[in-house]
Parts: structure tokens; C-alpha cells; sequence
């Protein structure tokens, strides 16, 4: 049996959730929302690991409709997110839209009904039109390096954290110095018997600063929503202060300087010091800040290793420099494959191809958020919208009004279908290859995983997330075409008085 629904959303993290409560407050009933997992989410769900926090302030790191005023510390930890997410799942009343435990496995575009059919663990459903709120930081990756598959000690991901491996005492590795494993490090370190931080590149580490809230300031936001409205508006304005650094070459060296001072501070051997200094410009790659990092690594029981690995033999680790290591854990502190989101294998368009071989060697989409050739098919957090400097979930909202915009449209002009126009497409995506291909995350000395395999950034947004909102603040029909009928496929003109 298959179960029709008009709106089908993919996910139940920030962005599957701020879909679904918005698609409510509109009026919108017919939603259903597939989830994978047992409880909503997503990334903050599902990433545990000691030491789990965000790094953007708490006030700007939620949705705008529901303000937190109970947040602890300045900077949230993951199970304060994950209540958070839960207790707004449950206030806009959209846990009955969910269907937990349905992984979807195909979604196909029908072109002769005008509807998606999605195949999920859990049952068959079609639906008019297709949200996925499956953001690109889902797939852990690993390293490629003989003999990892076959380490004989415990090994895990931090994106996977396995809390049954008990790691008091033991002899323990970590591979790689992203954002996950600053925020890991420490905490492993105040246990473990001896840690072996494998670094390939340092990243930039700015101070954190973080501190508890106070009770009182909880109060004043409890009883006066307005303050907290604009204290999240003055933090949203010194974050978008900070991509001065990412194109002033004056703002660059303040930043850099600050970084530079940071690692002074608080790391007082030279040797160890140089192998922690990035040789490349600041925002090439994700700028972390902590302000238990480098201490850390001071500590005795921990070593910097920066030879790169050659090989995994047993419960060895060999690098380039001939040394062989002997470990108890392993932990992969690599982050994600956030230009091959798995996403793209199972949603097939109309000319039956997959998203991955159409993303294949790039992902493209126009505003980040629908693509050629798939009909009624809408993206958050696609393609060009991630931010180096600012919350991610500012994005995702500016997004979703865009989203609801286009469902407006299309009840406006009774269309079956809407995708944009390739040439739109196209011409979109080459105005911001062209920004950032003249940009700090294409020139600024560095690898990163906001390229592809080619080196073409197909992840971040080039400037300002303002200006991201400001272009997609109005639906433009001019970029589309709909269908009327299954038979007719038909550019779109401006419709006089359409909601958009």
C-alpha cells in the first residue's frame, strides 16, 4: 500500500524541523517527515563525543521563532541543542508529522503523475513535492591508509562515538585536528593514559571565551523576549564583522595576529609551538575556537605527531619518519565528506538519473536550494550555502522562507511541477565559481573539505550570509519553468499578484 502526502520532508535536524513547524504555521497540514533515527536531531543527535559543543553563540545557534532564554553557557553544549530541538519538536506540535525509524532508500521522480515516489525502510509513499533537510555534515570520513580497516585495537569515529570503549588508562590515538577533535582532545586527555595526536595540516584556533550564563540573565530573557531578540542581532553583526578577514587583507592580519598570540599564550615550547603555527592564510580552512585546546596538548601525557602516517600494521601506527607507535583506541577525528552528501544516491530526476551522477564532478544548484532536472525537489543546506564565519541555521532560514515562497507560486499558478531553467542554473553558478575562485578558501595555501575532488569549493557561500537572505528574499519566476500538465513542459512568466 502507498500513502500519498502533498509535502514530504527529509530529516528531523534543524533544517527537516524548521521546515515542518513552518510549513504548519502556514496552514500547511499535509506533511509527513521521514527520520531515520528513533528521535529528532540530526547532526547534534548524533554526534556525542566528549567535549561536544557549538561554536556558534547559543542565542544566534537557534531558530529564530523560538528563542531560548535558558540557554547555560554562551556557547551550547550538544545536549543542550538536542533538548532544545526536542522541546521545539514538541511545542510546534510536528511530532505526529514524523515517521521515526524510515530511512528513506529511493525517491523518484514520476514524471506522468507529477509526484515523488519514495521508497522508505518503513513503507511506500508518493509525494507532490520533496524537502530534504539532509545537511552535508552526515557521512564520517576516514583516511585513506593501508591497513586502518584492520587495526586490532578499538576504533572508532567521533562522529560514531562508541561510550562502551572505556578509555581510562589506555594507550590512545587520534587522526586529524578538525573541529570535532579540538572540542574531543581535551577531554580525552584528562583520562587517557597517554594520547598520540596525528596533525596534518594545524588549523587557525581563536579564543573562545566561553562562560555560563547567569541566572539572572536568564530571567531578564525570559521576561523580556525583546532583549534576547537583540542581543541574537548584535551577535549576528560582529559574526558578519568577521568575513572582513576572509577579504580584507588589513582584517586578515588582525585575525591572524590573534591566532598567532592565542598559540603564544598558551603554548610555551617553541618546538612544539612551530609544528602547531598554520603556514597558510586564516579562513582557508574552518577557523576553530577553543580555549582548552593547546593547553592540552602540553600536557605529559600527550604527543604531537606531525610525520605523516604511511601505515597501520596490528595496533601500530608507522609514519613517514620510521617511528611505529602501539595503541590501545583509535579515533577518527576526520569530519565528513561534505561534497559527496549520501543524499544524492537515492534521488533519482526526470530523466531518471541520479542526483550523484548529475553532481558528478560538481554539485551545483540554483540559490543552493532547487536543481534542474528535478522537479518539486527542494534543498536545505545545499550546494554553496555553508558559511565560514556564521550560523548555519540563519541560512537554513533563509532557505525555508525561500521555500515557502516557491510552494506559493505554484498554488498561485496552479503548477503541477517547477524546476529551474538550466540556463538559470548555470549562469548562477558561474557568478560564484567566479567570487570564489579569487577567494581565501580556493587561494589561500590550503586543502580543505570545502573542495571537491577537482578543487572547485562547491560548499560555502562567497560573501556575507545577509546577502545570501537578500538574494533569495524574493521568488523569481524568470529563473523556472512549471508544468501546467503531465503533457506540457512550459517556460514560467511573472504572475500578476502571485504571493512571492
Amino acid at each position: 500500500m502507498t500513502t500519498h502526502h502533498d509535502i514530504a520532508v527529509l530529516g528531523a535536524g534543524f533544517a527537516g524541523l524548521g521546515m515542518a513547524i513552518q510549513l504548519r504555521r502556514r496552514g500547511v497540514d499535509d506533511v509527513v517527515v521521514f527520520e531515520r533515527a528513533s528521535e529528532v536531531g540530526g547532526t547534534w543527535r548524533d554526534n556525542t563525543y566528549p567535549g561536544c559543543a557549538c561554536d556558534i553563540k547559543s542565542d544566534l545557534y537557534s531558530f529564530s521563532f523560538a528563542p531560548n532564554p535558558e540557554w547555560t553557557h554562551k556557547y551550547a553544549r550538544q545536549p543542550e541543542i538536542l533538548a532544545y530541538l526536542k522541546a521545539t519538536a514538541d511545542r510546534f506540535g510536528v511530532r505526529p508529522h514524523i515517521r521515526f525509524g524510515h530511512d528513506v532508500q529511493r525517491a523518484e521522480w514520476d514524471a506522468g503523475a507529477a509526484r515523488w515516489r519514495i521508497q522508505t525502510s518503513g513503507g511506500e509513499y508518493t509525494a507532490r513535492v520533496l524537502i530534504s533537510g539532509h545537511g552535508p555534515l552526515i557521512q564520517p570520513k576516514w583516511p585513506d591508509i593501508p591497513g586502518l580497516d584492520s587495526f586490532q585495537g578499538q576504533k572508532f569515529h567521533s562522529a560514531r562515538w562508541d561510550h562502551s570503549v572505556e578509555l581510562t588508562g589506555k594507550r590512545v590515538a587520534v587522526i586529524g585536528t578538525g573541529a570535532s577533535a579540538v572540542q574531543f582532545v581535551p577531554e580525552v586527555q584528562k583520562v587517557a593514559g597517554h594520547i598520540t595526536v596525528f596533525q596534518r595540516t594545524p588549523p587557525w584556533v581563536m579564543p573562545r571565551m566561553d562562560q555560563p550564563t547567569s541566572e539572572g540573565r536568564r530571567r531578564l530573557f525570559r521576561r523580556y523576549p525583546l532583549l534576547q531578540r537583540l542581543q541574537r542581532q548584535w551577535i549576528f553583526g560582529v559574526a558578519e564583522a568577521r568575513f572582513l578577514s576572509f577579504t580584507s587583507e588589513r582584517f586578515r592580519r588582525a585575525a591572524e595576529s590573534i591566532g598567532l598570540k592565542h598559540l603564544e599564550a598558551q603554548v610555551s615550547d617553541p618546538a612544539l609551538r612551530a609544528k602547531l603555527t598554520p603556514t597558510y592564510r586564516v579562513g582557508c580552512k574552518r577557523i576553530l575556537v577553543s580555549d582548552d585546546y593547546y593547553p592540552a596538548l602540553t600536557q605529559p601525557n600527550v604527543e604531537l605527531v606531525t610525520d605523516a602516517i604511511t601505515q597501520v600494521r596490528g595496533n601500530r601506527i608507522l609514519t613517514k619518519d620510521g617511528t611505529e607507535r602501539e595503541f590501545d583506541v583509535l579515533i577518527g577525528g576526520t569530519g565528513f565528506d561534505a561534497t559527496h552528501p549520501p543524499i544524492a544516491s537515492i534521488i533519482y530526476g526526470a530523466d531518471g538519473r541520479s542526483l550523484k551522477d548529475v553532481w558528478t564532478p560538481h554539485m551545483q544548484a540554483l540559490h543552493g536550494t532547487m536543481i534542474a532536472g528535478f522537479p518539486n525537489l527542494f534543498l536545505i543546506v545545499g550546494p554553496n550555502t555553508a558559511l565560514g564565519h556564521n550560523s548555519i541555521v540563519y541560512i537554513a532560514e533563509a532557505q525555508i522562507g525561500y521555500i515557502l515562497d516557491a510552494l506559493s507560486y505554484m498554488d498561485a499558478a496552479d503548477l503541477a511541477a517547477l524546476e529551474p531553467t538550466p540556463e538559470a542554473q548555470a549562469a548562477y553558478n558561474a557568478a560564484l565559481q567566479e567570487k570564489l575562485a579569487r577567494s581565501v578558501w580556493v587561494q589561500g595555501g590550503c586543502t580543505s573539505f570545502y573542495l571537491d575532488d577537482t578543487g572547485r569549493n562547491s560548499t560555502l557561500w562567497p560573501e556575507r550570509a545577509a546577502q545570501f537572505r537578500m538574494t533569495l528574499r524574493h521568488f523569481d519566476p524568470a529563473l523556472y519553468r512549471g508544468r501546467l500538465s503531465p503533457q506540457r513542459l512550459l517556460p514560467l512568466l511573472p504572475l500578476r499578484g502571485a504571493s512571492a
